[in-house]
This record gives structure tokens, sequence and C-alpha cells, in this order.
């Protein structure tokens, strides 16, 4: 039974709530017609009785109970008085219509409602299977009481009964109809918005472009439902557009490692090498394979941690020992020379060396690149936090540069003959915000650039 109804149930939401809103009608229009049929019946009850009744109270003005004896007087009308009428004085029939016979069910039936000796009201079946509505009327006034009894055939009351109850299931039919078209009209009306929507997401890419569902000119729900679909493809986007910076990232902080593996594999196989040479690029590739996968490392778990809190931002780092093993690490540009100023005191980061690491590389790899010289790198206390100046005496950043100095992919001189990306920047400032600190560009340095890194103490 179930399987038969999952089948015959709409598949569509349009149909569904077609069918919803034709049953309630349908229900709706059944205890209506159930209602006003009954209704009807008994108004046309009443009207037979009352139809009795003031016959049988016309023909008791003929009836005379002032003697010993009940006595009927004569009239001019008595043949439409005597016409289905039953006179009674006491149990003892004194008048009866002329077709009636002493075994007819009619007068049977009359004889039983003078027997209640009241004004009372019955339906019996009569010739032809007919109804026929008997009334009794008490006649006082007198030393004697008579009963009189008059009879309606139904026959018309029950024609224009069945005549209203056709004609209202006729009605009902047409308004089911009228209520089915009118309903799926309406309903398919006010669902095309959620097609339109169901469109608009099937022919546009509404993850990459910035399309939208919107909320305006639409009904509550259906702009509830659109703000929420907006806010949720804002999240993928967002989301695509971290995973986008972390690929990019990635790929810039590989590049150097990668390069000096493919630099030392060459100049390897340029010519036989001695062992001490091979043992040497081997080392130099196991430093460059570990770096990247420090980088790998530290760039992952600073994805996954993206969401933590800037104060509560685990490990720490001694900030001259990481700078002076970075710094060693970097081939000097072009005979660039390489300062490291730190205090006497001990200067802790609040940070991992990793992401240390990662803040300050691309800083010098800028300040190596741009330099005439020399690079300082330069740690000094802070209260609560400790900063790290990259210095450079080259011909600094250009002005009209400065406000796009820290945005993804964008370069100064895209023809300046060096490979980089424009992610190195970003990349510092996103992770040292992500730590609870800052990189920041100080515009009023001369001669050369100066970027100051700014990082919670550990």
């Amino acid at each position: 039974m179930n399987r038969v109804l999952r089948h015959l149930t709409p598949r569509t939401l349009r149909g569904r709530l077609s069918l919803v809103a034709l049953t309630s009608a349908a229900l709706l229009m059944t205890v209506l017609t159930v209602v006003f049929n009954t209704v009807t019946e008994r108004h046309l009850r009443q009207q037979a009785d009352d139809e009795l009744l003031g016959r049988a109270a016309a023909v008791a003005t003929t009836v005379d109970t002032t003697g010993a004896h009940v006595r009927v007087v004569e009239t001019g009308h008595d043949d439409l008085l005597d016409t289905n009428t039953w006179i009674y004085a006491g149990h003892h029939l004194l008048e009866k219509p002329p077709s009636a016979t002493p075994g007819n069910p009619l007068t049977a039936a009359a004889g039983r409602l003078a027997a209640r000796e009241g004004r009372t009201c019955s339906t019996v079946r009569g010739e032809r299977h007919r109804s026929v509505r008997l009334c009794s009327d008490l006649v006082t006034g007198g030393r004697t009481t008579a009963t009189v009894v008059t009879a309606l055939d139904l026959s018309p009351y029950r024609g224009s009964a069945d005549t209203l109850l056709f004609g209202s299931l006729v009605l009902d039919a047409v308004m089911l109809v009228c209520t089915g078209a009118l309903t799926h009209l309406m309903v398919g009306r006010a669902l095309r918005p959620v097609h339109t929507m169901t469109d608009q997401a099937t022919r546009v890419g509404a993850v990459g472009s910035a399309r939208r569902f919107g909320t305006a000119r639409q009904p509550a729900e259906l702009a509830r439902l659109g703000a929420s679909l907006d806010a949720l493809l804002d999240r993928v986007r967002a989301v695509l557009r971290h995973e986008q910076q972390l690929t990019a990232e990635l790929s810039h902080e590989l590049r150097t490692p990668l390069t000096r593996i493919v630099a030392e594999l060459d100049w390897w196989r340029a010519r036989p090498r001695s062992a001490a040479e091979t043992h040497a690029t081997h080392a130099v590739i196991a430093e460059a394979a570990h770096s990247m996968r420090t980088i790998c490392d530290t760039l992952l778990d600073d994805a996954r941690d993206s969401t933590r809190d800037p104060a509560t931002a685990p490990g720490t780092a001694d900030a001259g020992q990481v700078l002076r093993r970075l710094t060693a690490s970097q081939d000097a540009a072009r005979g660039v020379k390489i300062r490291v100023e730190t205090r006497d005191t001990a200067l802790t980061a609040g940070v991992t060396a990793n992401i240390l690491e990662r803040i300050v590389s691309p800083l010098l790899a800028n300040a190596l690149r741009h330099a005439d010289e020399t690079v300082t790198v330069r740690a000094r206390p802070a209260p609560g936090a400790i900063r790290i100046d990259v210095e450079d005496d080259g011909p600094g950043v250009p002005d009209a540069f400065t406000a796009d100095l820290f945005q993804p992919g964008r370069r100064a001189d895209p023809d300046d003959g060096h490979d980089g990306a424009g992610l190195g920047l970003s990349l510092a400032r996103r992770l040292a915000r992500t730590a609870g600190g800052d990189v920041e560009h100080d515009p009023g340095h001369t001669p050369g650039a100066r970027f100051t890194v700014t990082l919670p103490a550990g």
C-alpha cells in the first residue's frame, strides 16, 4: 500500500503542493455539501410539517367537540379538507380519505399518530414506495377531544432536495477543477524564482563568478534562501582563494631550493667529479630538500591553523640564532654584504623558527635583489614584542607602487629580469599577522628600503 502511495505521489514540489491544495479543497467542499444538503432537507421537511399542521388546523374548525360526542360539521369545502385527512375521536376513526382502505399503510400510520394524543409528525412509506409525511393535531375546547391527522406526499420535496444535491455536486466538481487549475498556475508562479535560481546556478559558475542569487524583489522565504546560498558561495569562494593562495605561496617558496638542486645537479654532471665534490653536492641537495620539506610543513601547518587565536600562536624561537642561520645560507648577489645586528640580550620570538624564517626570507631575498652594496638585518626588543628590520641601500620602493606593495602577484617592475611572482611580501605579512604581528614598509627611510617585522615576544 505504501509503495502504491509513493508511486502515485507527484515527484515535483509543484505537483505535491497542488495535490495538497486540491485534497484540502475536496475535503472542505465535501463537508460544506453535506452540511448544506442536511440543512436543506430539514428546511423542506419543516415546510411540509408547517403545511400539514396548517391543514390540520383548518380541518379542526370543522370538528365540534362541545357535545357529548365528537361531531364533524359539513362545510362547502369538504372535498378539499377530506383530501388525505383522518379524524379520530379517541381511537375511533370518524373520517378518512375516500381512497383510504382499512388496511392501507397510511391509515395504520394515522391511527398510530392519533393514539399518541398530541401534535406529532412522522414519515412513512406509502404506495409505489413514495415517502409520505403525516402530522397529527389535537382538537380540544369542549367536553370531548378529537385528533386530526393529515398526510402529504414528499415527492416534490424529495425532487427539490435531489436537484439541489445534484447541483451542489456539479458545482463541487467545477470548483475542484478550477481550484486545481488555479493552484497549479499560482504554485508555478510562486516557484518561478526557484526555477530562475536553479537555471542561474546551472548556467553560471557561481563560485568563480561575482554574480549571486540576491534577495531583491523575492518573497521572504526565497530571500532567506538566496542569502544563505550567497553566503555559502562566498565561503566556498574564500576557501578556493585560500587554496589558490597556498598553492602560489608553495610554488614561490619552493622555487629557490629547487633552483639550487637543479644548479648542483647541472654542475655535478658537467664533468667527472671527485668523491669530495660529489659528497658536497649531495650535502647541498639534502639541505635543499630538507628546506623544501620544512617550507611545505610550515605553510601547510599555518593553513590548517589559520583560524586559531593570534594571541595563542604556538612555539618560540631565538631570533638572533635564526637570523644568523638564515643570512649564512643566502648567496650574496653581486657581492652584496649581509650584516646582522642583534642586542646582547636574548631575543625570543613568539613563533616557531620555521615561521620566523618564512617571514624574514622574502624580505631578505628582496633586499639582496635590490641592494647596491649592503643589506642590514637588525633585531631589537620592543614592549611585549620584538622587531626585525631588513634594510638595503638600493633604489627603494617607487612612490607609485607603495599602495600595492603587499598585494599578491604585484611587482614594481615586471621586466626587472628576475622570475619572482610578487608573492613574497604578501606571504610574509600574512604569516606575521596570523601570529599576531605585522610587516610594514617605512616610506621615510633613505636611501634604499626598510621593512620592519613586528612579532609577539616569546
